[in-house]
């Protein structure tokens, strides 16, 4: 006789949506979950990915959060700009971006280098978006958590200094 547990897919007999946060089951048998607003997503035990069999996009989990994971630079900057609005909703300012180490050549094309503003000045070459000082995450052998985030916001109370909006299509 078959364990129950083994009957479901990898995450379980039930996740959230990675796009609408509603409670997903798991279809018995299969390694697919089924969301009525999204469709399909089939988890892959080997990858322990989640994909939208729609759209092929891929998702990983770290601590409960579903983390998509970019092939295109649009993505991952559409997605800073999202975190950003919602933190400026929320009464905060940016201070840094920390990315992934795993999508800097991807994104390297569309970062800015901060131009000295006097001799000696210790922000020359550092790397901006959306006007943001960037950096880039630890190795993910040293910090796990690498392997499936995408990217950290440092944040402050108070207002923007700066409009991101004005860069987001450069």
């Amino acid at each position: 006789m078959m364990h129950a547990v083994l009957q479901y897919p990898i995450f379980g007999p039930e996740i959230q949506c990675p796009h609408c946060r509603q409670s997903l089951p798991a279809l018995m048998l299969t390694d697919t979950y089924l969301c009525h607003r999204h469709g399909a997503f089939e988890a892959n035990p080997e990858t322990a990915e989640l994909v939208h069999l729609q759209s092929g996009r891929h998702w990983r989990q770290w601590e409960g959060e579903w983390y998509r994971q970019h092939t295109h630079p649009d993505g991952i900057r559409f997605e800073i700009h999202e975190a950003l609005d919602r933190l400026y909703g929320e009464g905060f300012r940016a201070t840094r971006v920390v990315i992934a180490q795993r999508y800097r050549d991807l994104i390297s094309a569309y970062l800015e280098r901060a131009v000295p503003v006097a001799k000696n000045n210790e922000r020359a070459g550092l790397l901006r978006l959306y006007g943001l000082p960037v950096e880039f995450g630890p190795d993910p052998d040293e910090s796990p958590q690498w392997k499936v985030v995408n990217f950290l916001l440092d944040k402050e109370p108070g207002l923007p200094t700066h409009s991101p909006y004005s860069r987001f299509f450069d």
